[in-house]
């Protein structure tokens, strides 16, 4: 599934063995697609030593202070981060 530029997303759970690109304190927060960066190969896959690993979009994902700090934080503040296709849901 491609996501759109404006579409809301939801990011998922990191991996719970392994490498991942997801970073913890993301898990589960809301967010919105700011930026489609290309297509390129998952860096799970590559650390897990698959020989072909998947191909994924990779977005920029713009998520509000407060929604990833749970309320602890200035209301116009945001953090951005490069996640992968996978790591995101819709959340239309």
């Amino acid at each position: 599934m491609a996501f759109e530029l404006g579409e809301p997303v939801r990011a998922g759970e990191p991996r719970p063995t392994g490498h991942t690109r997801l970073p913890a304190y993301l898990a589960s927060k809301r967010g919105i697609v700011v930026r489609t960066i290309g297509a390129f190969a998952l860096p799970d896959d590559r650390a897990d030593g698959v020989r072909e690993p998947r191909v994924e979009n990779l977005y920029t994902v713009r998520f509000s202070a407060p929604e990833v700090w749970n309320g602890d934080a200035a209301g116009t503040d945001s953090i951005c981060a490069d996640l992968f296709e996978s790591y995101l849901e819709s959340d239309r």
